[in-house]
C-alpha cells in the first residue's frame, strides 16, 4: 500500500478537536471485539475456527476482491482461520484512530497496518512496547526484507514491529487521450524527456497543457499530491540526520511548498483533496478530470481500480523529474490481541516474497523484499490496464535509487498540515501563500507535543 498508503491518506483541515472526533467516528473501522460471523468475543468460534482481524488503508492487495486473493489462499492452506479485513480510504483517519485504540488497548485488528510517515512514532517510547516483535514471533525471515525497511521498522532495543509490505518509488502516470488532445506526446520516452532532471519543468509542463486542455480538465490532480511527490526526492524532508523535526529549515520543503503553490496558482491543477471521503478525487479517474497524478507504484492500483474498465490502456507510466520514495507500509501485531500468534504468522506470510511478488502481479505495489524485487517476476512484469508498460522496470530501476530520508516521528501530522491546512487552502479557498504558510507553523506549534 498503499496510503497508504499512505503518507498515503489525508485529513481534512480542522482543529484538534474535529481531529478527535474524526478518530472516534473512524474507530467502528477498527473494532474487533464484537464480531458478526458466529465467533466469540476474542475472534474463536464454537467450531475452532479463529477469525484474525486485519486493518488497513488505501490498498494493499490483499483482498479476494480485486486484489491477488492471498486471505482466501491462506485460509484454504488454514482451514480453521478465517480473515477479516476492514478497510479505510483516508490514511490520516486510520492513524487517529489507531493511536486512540492503541492507548485504550481495546477494539484493535490482530494485524494493523502502519504508513511509513508514522512507523517512527511507533517505534517510539510511547508505542514501541504495544507490539509484538516479529523478529522472534511469527517466522518472518527479516533478512529478506530491503535493510533500510528492516531498520525503519525497528525499535531503540533491537524489536522489529513491523514487516514491510511494499515500497513507493516514483513515477508520473498520465492519461494519453488528454496528452494527445493537448498536443503533448503520448510515447513514455518522449513524455519523460519534457521535464527530465527538475520538477520546475514538470509544472511547466502544465501550463503548456492548460493552453490547449479539453474542456473541464487540469494537467495534474493535486497540488498537494506534487508537493509529497517533489518532498519524496529530496533528501531532507522533515526531519534532520538525527531524525529531529526540521520542517521549518528543510531544503526540501521549501522546494516542495515554492512548486506546490506555483502549480496552484497557475491553475493547472483539479484542486482535488487526493484520497477525499466524498470520493471526488476517485471520480476524477473515472471521469478523465485529469491528466497526470504523481505515481508511486502503489497508485496503479488505485487508478486501476478507479478509473475502471472504459479507461483501460489509456494511462501510461513515465519516469519521473527526479526519483523518489513515497510512502510504503508495514504490518504490526498488538500484543493486546487474543491471537497474537497466529496473527504474527499471517503476517509474516503475507509479506513473504512469494505474497509479494502476487500483490505485485495484480496490484502493481513494489515489494520490500530483495529477492521479489530482483525477480524476472517483477523485472519483465507488466499490468495488463497499462497495455505494453514495462511497469516492473520502470519502477524496480527507480526503487534501485532510493536513499531514505531521515524520518521524524512528526512527519505524518506535519505533513497533513501543509497538505490539507496550508496547500489545500491555497488550492481551494485562495489564500495567500504567506498565511497559508503562518497557518501551518501555528498548528504544529499548537498541536504537535515535541
Amino acid at each position: 500500500m498503499r496510503t497508504s498508503r499512505m503518507t498515503g491518506g489525508r485529513r481534512r483541515p480542522g482543529s484538534a478537536t474535529a481531529a478527535a472526533l474524526s478518530a472516534l467516528t473512524a474507530g467502528a473501522v477498527l473494532l474487533t471485539g464484537c464480531s458478526t460471523d458466529g465467533s466469540g468475543a476474542d475472534g474463536a468460534g464454537g467450531d475452532g475456527t479463529i477469525t484474525l482481524r486485519i486493518g488497513t488503508f488505501g490498498s494493499f492487495g490483499y483482498d479476494n476482491k480485486n486484489g491477488a486473493k492471498l486471505y482466501a489462499e491462506y485460509e484454504k492452506l488454514n482451514p480453521n482461520i478465517k480473515i477479516v479485513e476492514s478497510n479505510v480510504a483516508d490514511g490520516q483517519k486510520y492513524w487517529d484512530t489507531l493511536k486512540l485504540r492503541l492507548s485504550r488497548n481495546s477494539g484493535l485488528a490482530d494485524i494493523q497496518a502502519i504508513e511509513v510517515g508514522y512507523i517512527a512514532e511507533a517505534i517510539g517510547p510511547a508505542m514501541a512496547n504495544k507490539w509484538v516483535d516479529l523478529s522472534q514471533t511469527g517466522g518472518a525471515d527479516t533478512a529478506a526484507f530491503l535493510d533500510w525497511k528492516v531498520k525503519q521498522a525497528t525499535t531503540g532495543d533491537g524489536k522489529v514491529i513491523g514487516l514491510g509490505t511494499d515500497i513507493g518509488p516514483m513515477a508520473i502516470c498520465y492519461n494519453k487521450d488528454l496528452f494527445a488532445k493537448a498536443e503533448l506526446p503520448t510515447d513514455r520516452a518522449q513524455v519523460a524527456k519534457l521535464w527530465a532532471g527538475d520538477w520546475a519543468k514538470f509544472v511547466a509542463t502544465g501550463k503548456t497543457y492548460q493552453k490547449k486542455a479539453p474542456a473541464g480538465t487540469a494537467f495534474h490532480d493535486s497540488a498537494s499530491g506534487l508537493f509529497n511527490a517533489v518532498l519524496s526526492s529530496q533528501p531532507q524532508q522533515y526531519a534532520d540526520e538525527k531524525g529531529e523535526l526540521a520542517y521549518e529549515s528543510s531544503p526540501g520543503v521549501r522546494k516542495a511548498w515554492g512548486l506546490a503553490v506555483e502549480a496552484a496558482q497557475s491553475g493547472i491543477t483539479a484542486k482535488l483533496r487526493q484520497f477525499d471521503e466524498k470520493g471526488t478525487w476517485n471520480a476524477g479517474f473515472k471521469n478523465s478530470k485529469f491528466a497526470t497524478v504523481a505515481c508511486p507504484s502503489w497508485m496503479t492500483g488505485i487508478i486501476k481500480d478507479q478509473a475502471g474498465p472504459a479507461n483501460k490502456g489509456k494511462w501510461d507510466i513515465a519516469s519521473p523529474p527526479v526519483a523518489g520514495n513515497w510512502g510504503g507500509s508495514f504490518l504490526a501485531v498488538p500484543k493486546s490481541g487474543k491471537h497474537a500468534q497466529e496473527a504474527a504468522k499471517l503476517a509474516a506470510w503475507l509479506t513473504a516474497p512469494e505474497q509479494h511478488a502476487k500483490v505485485f502481479g495484480v496490484n502493481g505495489n513494489i515489494p520490500s523484499t530483495k529477492e521479489t524485487l530482483a525477480s524476472p517476476t517483477v523485472q519483465n512484469a507488466k499490468i495488463a490496464y497499462f497495455g505494453d508498460t514495462p511497469v516492473g522496470k520502470i519502477y524496480s530501476e527507480a526503487a534501485a535509487g532510493i536513499t531514505p530520508a531521515p524520518v521524524s516521528r512528526y512527519d505524518g501530522q506535519v505533513k497533513t498540515f501543509i497538505t490539507d491546512n496550508g496547500i489545500l487552502d491555497i488550492e481551494q479557498r485562495g489564500t495567500a501563500p504567506d498565511a497559508a504558510w503562518e497557518n501551518v507553523k501555528k498548528l504544529i506549534a499548537d498541536k504537535i507535543d515535541q
